[in-house]
């Protein structure tokens, strides 16, 4: 045994020796590098432009990190009476978690009773559900928004959160996850004594942590960046998001460039929180649900 990992370790060095190798490696992390560049650059003119002056954004000589840095450009977005920040954030936040909370719990009890019930025609819905997702949102955007007016929930929470909790993807996911899952866990359950239902919330729910922490992030994500919706919606300043509030910088007359840039830096300030909090859940949750029928 120590003889064959003496060989191994041999070879192994004698692989990370080879110039091809070393240079296949070297040119890998030059690609890397100049993607993570590439990517971080929105976010470094984002900061850069939004603690700086007018002057600073619109000179000819560009900075790399502006001279006087304007920490009062942060307090100033929110004392913007033109702009509710404050307020558009804490409805981008209830929305955003509210949709979250309530999309995975229907998506996951769709996907479950898809994948373990028995029924005859579970693949026929399943179809079904599916044959949403080609269906473009423009189709179903009128007769939603109509329904909505009829029950007198514009410019309310109810009206910007209940139309959006059932997602057809997240339902896919979910179905997909399940039927691999392990059956020796819910037979156990059952032997038990326990229900589809309490199966689900006592044995499923607590082992599949990755999936719901992926599909919850990819719904965060999406809920908070809703635009279409909400701007109609949300026809009251009181209850507009953050898009919503961002997109006046686009018709006010007067542009205040260093006040649009670092709100826009601030509402995104949560989704790099999210996602860099839950990325390796992303990851596991999707490959966990591939798709095997």
């Amino acid at each position: 045994m120590a003889i064959r990992r003496t060989k191994m370790t041999a070879r192994v060095t004698e692989r990370a020796r080879d110039p091809r190798v070393r240079a296949g490696r070297a040119l890998r992390a030059v690609i890397v590098t100049v993607l993570a560049v590439l990517f971080l650059l929105p976010f470094y003119l984002l900061v850069r432009n939004g603690l700086a002056t007018e002057q600073d954004i619109t000179a000819p000589d560009w900075t790399f990190f502006p001279r006087d840095i304007q920490w009062s450009n942060l307090t100033e977005v929110f004392a913007d009476p033109n702009l509710p920040m404050a307020r558009a954030l804490l409805n981008s936040t209830l929305i955003a978690v509210s949709t979250t909370v309530g999309t995975v719990l229907l998506a996951s009890l769709a996907g479950y009773g898809l994948a373990r019930i028995p029924y005859r025609h579970a693949n026929l819905v399943f179809y079904a559900i599916l044959g949403t997702l080609m269906v473009p949102a423009a189709v179903t955007f009128v007769p939603s928004f109509v329904l909505v007016s009829s029950l007198g929930w514009i410019s309310t929470l109810r009206g910007l959160i209940v139309p959006t909790l059932f997602s057809a993807f997240a339902c896919f996911m979910f179905r997909q996850y399940f039927l691999g899952f392990p059956r020796e866990l819910e037979d156990a359950a059952r032997v038990d004594g326990l229900g589809y239902w309490r199966t689900y919330w006592r044995i499923v729910v607590p082992n599949s942590r990755p999936v719901f922490a992926a599909v919850g992030t990819i719904v965060f994500i999406g809920a908070w960046n809703a635009f279409l919706w909400p701007l109609v919606i949300g026809q009251d300043r009181e209850s507009w998001t953050v898009q919503v509030a961002l997109s006046t910088f686009t018709t006010a007359q007067n542009l205040n460039l260093h006040e649009l840039f670092i709100a826009a830096a601030i509402s995104i300030a949560p989704l790099v929180v999210v996602f860099v909090l839950l990325q390796r859940y992303i990851v596991a949750g999707v490959e966990r649900s591939g798709i095997d029928d």
